[in-house]
C-alpha cells in the first residue's frame, strides 16, 4: 500500500493536492483527527479494504494533538508501516495574498493579525517540515501545475528533487521581478520589434524565434547561459536549503526576445531532474498592440 500525509501551511494548496489524488484512484480523508491515525492506518491495511492507495490531510486544524503526531510518526516507522510525508509551503506574501483573495480567516488569527497567525502556524508545524519526504513550495505555482508536480510524484513515479525552477521573462520597461534570484539581460539581441511583420507577433511565434536566434550572438549566449544555468540550479540544490528558483531573463517589453530565450533555455533543461517551469510575465501587455513601443 502506498500512504501519503499530506501536510503543511494553511492556504499553501492541500486541499487541490487531496482532490488530485483522489482523480487519481487514492482514498482520501481531509483533516483526520490525529489520535485516530493508528486506527486508520489499520483499518486501511486490512486486506478488505479494497484501495492499496491513500491519503490522509493533517494540518494546524488539529489544535493540540498535533503534538501527538511525532510520537505516533515514530511508531508507525518501528512498526515497519511504510509512509510518505508531503509538506506543502508558501512565501508569508503569498499566504497572505490568498487569504486576502478568498476572505478566509486563518486558523490561528480568528480577530487577530494575519501575519501573527501565519508565523505561529510556521511555528508549530516546522517539525513536519523536517520530517518530509517531499517538500513543495507553492509560491508561484498555478493549481495545474501543482497538481502535475504532485502526479508525476504520486501517480507517475518520476524522480523528484524538491526544486521547482521558474524561468520567467520579462520587459525591463515594466520593471524587474522582485522575486527574481538570477536576471539575464537579452536586449542586446536581434529586435523583432522593428520588423513590421513580426511586431504583433511574440517569442512564442516560430518566425520570432528564427528572428531573435539567427545571429552568433545569440547562439552563443544561449550556449553559456544553458551551461551557467545547470550549474547554478545543481549547487542551489546542493548546497542551500530551499525548493524554488526564478531565473528572470529580461528585454525592453517582454515579448520578443525574452520570450524566445525563456523558451529555448526551458527546453535546453528540461532534461534535468528537477521541476521546470516557464512563465512569460509581460507578454500580453496592450502597449505592443497599440503599437506605442
Amino acid at each position: 500500500m502506498r500512504f501519503v500525509i499530506v501536510t503543511g501551511m494553511s492556504g499553501a494548496g492541500k486541499t487541490t493536492v487531496l482532490k488530485a489524488l483522489e482523480d487519481s484512484g487514492y482514498f482520501c480523508v481531509d483533516n483526520l483527527p490525529v489520535p485516530l491515525i493508528s486506527k486508520f492506518v489499520e483499518l486501511s491495511s486490512d486486506n478488505e479494504f479494497n484501495n492499496d492507495k491513500v491519503a490522509i490531510g493533517i494540518d494546524i486544524r488539529s489544535g493540540s494533538a498535533l503534538g501527538e503526531l511525532s510520537e505516533i510518526l515514530n511508531n508507525l516507522r518501528e512498526s515497519k508501516f511504510n509512509y510518505e510525508i508531503l509538506y506543502l509551503d508558501a512565501s508569508n506574501r503569498s499566504l497572505v495574498r490568498r487569504y486576502r483573495e478568498t476572505r478566509r480567516e486563518h486558523p490561528l488569527a480568528q480577530g487577530g493579525n494575519l501575519n501573527d497567525g501565519i508565523d505561529e502556524e510556521r511555528s508549530r508545524i516546522e517539525f513536519l517540515s523536517k520530517l518530509a519526504d517531499y517538500t513543495i513550495d507553492t509560491s508561484g505555482l498555478l493549481t495545474r501545475e501543482l497538481k502535475r508536480e504532485v502526479l508525476k510524484i504520486f501517480a507517475n513515479g518520476k524522480e523528484y528533487n524538491n526544486m521547482i525552477v521558474t524561468i520567467m521573462s520579462f520587459g525591463y520597461k515594466f520593471g524587474i521581478p522582485q522575486d527574481a534570484d538570477y536576471v539575464f539581460d537579452v536586449r542586446f539581441m536581434p529586435n523583432p520589434y522593428y520588423e513590421e511583420t513580426l511586431r504583433r507577433k511574440t517569442g512564442n511565434d516560430q518566425e520570432v524565434r528564427d528572428y531573435v536566434m539567427d545571429s552568433k550572438e545569440s547562439g552563443k549566449f544561449l550556449d553559456m547561459l544553458e551551461e551557467m544555468m545547470k550549474f547554478l540550479v545543481k549547487e542551489n540544490t546542493e548546497k542551500e536549503d530551499r525548493h524554488q528558483l526564478v531565473v528572470a531573463i529580461g528585454c525592453t517589453g517582454g515579448r520578443h526576445r525574452s520570450v524566445t530565450v525563456a523558451n529555448e533555455l526551458y527546453e535546453r533543461m528540461s532534461d534535468m531532474p528537477y521541476s521546470f517551469r516557464v512563465f512569460h510575465r509581460d507578454i500580453i501587455n496592450d502597449s505592443y498592440v497599440k503599437g506605442e513601443l
